[in-house]
């Protein structure tokens, strides 16, 4: 008869992340849930500057409104329950279609919600920065950098 033994390992431990504090990152109100995974609301026009991601594809998950997603030479519109994922490597960008839209990015590490805890500000309330709000391009650019995203044009920019 096989004798079954039991060799006790350590079992990781779920974690308790506390709820997050609102930021306003760019023109949008963000939320950093934890590495990865970042909760995003933007007004209708909302469209940040034409990317690419060297490291990690990025994943959309519209809970509400709707967004356009323009990557490589294809154009995609998202609604509440859609996910569309932007490979990495294609240069992409989005457009907020609705009044308002709010949805969760994922990435597969925290480059991409680091550079955005980073680059943002604690917001005053949970709701969404004044448009029109200064910005740094040279430091946005820089940071971004850092995190493996290379910016390729302005905000309104679509891939060629």
């Amino acid at each position: 008869m096989m004798e079954l033994t039991h060799t006790h390992t350590s079992i990781p431990q779920p974690t308790r992340v506390d709820p997050p504090e609102d930021r306003w990152f760019i023109d949008s109100r963000v939320r950093i849930h934890a590495d990865g995974l970042v909760e995003q609301w933007g007004p209708k026009g909302d469209m940040p500057p034409l990317h690419v991601h060297h490291h990690e594809e990025e994943t959309f998950h519209v809970l509400e409104g709707e967004l356009t997603l323009f990557y490589g030479d294809q154009q995609v519109t998202a609604s509440a329950g859609s996910t569309v994922v932007a490979p990495r490597g294609i240069p992409h960008t989005y457009c907020v279609e609705s009044t308002t839209a709010h949805w969760l990015l994922v990435t597969p590490s925290a480059e991409f919600s680091s550079f955005v805890a980073d680059m943002s500000e604690p917001a005053p309330a949970a709701e969404l920065p004044p448009r029109g709000r200064p910005a740094d391009p040279a430091a946005l650019g820089a940071r971004a950098a850092q995190a493996g995203i290379e910016i390729l044009g302005p905000p309104g920019a679509l891939p060629a």
